[in-house]
């Protein structure tokens, strides 16, 4: 196969939800938190949630990535070419560790763990599942160096700033890559809410690197039009667990 071939980004959609809905119960009370969501995702583009605190947001980005499950019954959610609203717990625990890499406004790096070991913890989970050959140090290392982070992965989060410590989240995300390969969804939730504007504007710039030479479908969610408008190839606007037109 050619190299060329190999690089490709696969053809087709990486998300098809259809009358999706997600309600939570809590005693006799009924919050119905997304209302017959539809919508595509090609595979490696970069879609944006965008909306107000209150919206549906976070919910459809936990759907996504198998955090919780949409109502029974109800509608399809196709990753992949997977029908993963009918997965059960286990399906849902190999589909997250293999399909899936979250990054979140905290960034919830072991403290006492240095950069180069807070991406080996994640990546060697999945070695383990998948029985690779594939060496751990090098991936992490590579991964780190792609994130600008070569002379520091030896420095523990305490030792580095808000940003620095963003970049490990991002390369421990991705570093299952090369197990996985590009069928692979980076699930951003507002991840760059503790930042500030310049050092903010440098990880979105990152991610979208990122999102163009590794070939993977990015979803951000944020409440923020300027990054919405600096990041997305597509836009989808909830409110009220709605998709408005």
């Amino acid at each position: 196969m050619s190299k060329s071939k190999e690089n490709a980004i696969p053809i087709g959609n990486a998300i098809k939800s259809i009358n999706i809905s997600k309600t939570y119960i809590s005693g006799e009370v009924k919050v119905q938190a997304l209302k017959k969501i539809n919508f595509k995702v090609k595979n490696g583009e970069r879609l944006v949630i965008l909306g107000p605190s209150g919206s549906g947001k976070t919910t459809l980005l936990n759907l996504l990535g198998g955090i919780t499950n949409p109502d029974k019954k109800k509608g399809s959610l196709n990753i992949f070419g997977k029908t993963i609203h009918s997965y059960n717990q286990k399906q849902l625990t190999d589909y997250r560790r293999e399909r899936i890499g979250f990054i979140f406004q905290f960034f919830n790096l072991f403290p006492a763990l240095n950069a180069l070991d807070n991406v080996i913890i994640g990546i060697d989970l999945l070695k383990k599942k998948l029985k690779s050959d594939l060496h751990s140090l090098e991936i992490a290392t590579d991964y780190l160096e792609k994130v600008g982070l070569a002379d520091r992965i030896f420095h523990y989060p305490s030792q580095l700033s808000g940003g620095e410590q963003q970049r490990v989240a991002i390369a421990r995300a991705l570093a299952k890559i090369p197990f996985v390969g590009r069928n692979f969804l980076l699930l951003c939730d507002e991840p760059t809410g503790n930042l500030d504007t310049e050092t903010s504007d440098k990880i979105l710039d990152l991610i979208i690197k990122l999102n163009e030479t590794e070939g993977i479908t990015c979803i951000l969610v944020t409440h923020n039009l300027h990054i919405a408008e600096k990041f997305a190839t597509s836009i989808i606007h909830l409110r009220d667990g709605f998709i408005e037109n």
